[in-house]
């Protein structure tokens, strides 16, 4: 091994660690100052290094031991110094985990239940653009509101996209990579773009195909 690659690898080797320090230092528990600007940060809970755009921490509840991993965006409105209509705006029940770089954009009202988890880059939103006017550019058009609910103990595939006024049951699997809109039941699994039941959980015949009749 000639010298340069020994230090090169040296050098990986220090960088790597120190990278591993940095991030096990930058996690947020609740003993943490910054934890005290939101509207609640549980016990035992953590956002863990690196932390992605996060604003108007006052507007965001975070349950007890749960876990929101590297890069995910937790905002509520469009700055840091907007004042919203209701408080909590986004609301991640207890013993969640939240997969890497996902997104929980809210404006209005997004509730998370307990224990819920979800794969990396899901994006959840309770706000979208309106396209009413036929000839004015989309992204200037009032955009449309509607309250987002996932029930507890429900599971998100990587890659889902929960869009406004989606409300799951308790105990749903969204398949990866679904687009999610409407009103589900519990025990049910999602998938598709748009996404619909594959199978659904009866108490008297166990696991079906399709939704309930």
């Amino acid at each position: 091994m000639t010298s340069r690659l020994f230090y090169r690898r040296l050098l990986g080797q220090w960088i790597r660690r120190a990278r591993a320090y940095a991030n096990e230092v930058a996690t947020v528990g609740a003993s943490d100052a910054y934890a005290n600007k939101f509207h609640y940060f549980g016990r035992h809970a953590a956002l863990m290094a690196p932390q992605g755009v996060i604003y108007n921490e006052r507007y965001l509840s975070i349950g007890d031991d749960t876990l929101i991993g590297p890069n995910v965006c937790l905002t509520a409105g469009i700055s840091a110094d907007q004042e919203m209509l209701s408080s909590p705006v986004v609301s991640i029940g207890r013993k969640c985990i939240i997969g890497r770089g996902s997104h929980i954009i809210g404006h209005w009202s997004i509730v998370l239940g307990d224990e819920i988890q979800t794969g990396p880059y899901v994006y959840i939103t309770d706000q979208n653009h309106s396209y009413d006017d036929p000839d004015e550019p989309v992204g200037w058009q009032t955009p449309n509101e509607l309250a987002v609910a996932i029930g507890s103990g429900s599971w998100l595939g990587a890659n889902v996209v929960i869009l406004p006024g989606t409300t799951l049951g308790r105990n749903t699997v969204v398949a990866a990579g679904a687009v999610v809109r409407g009103t589900f039941p519990d025990h049910v699994v999602l998938g598709g773009v748009p996404a619909k039941v594959l199978r659904h959980y009866s108490p008297a015949g166990g696991w079906q195909s399709g939704p309930p009749s």
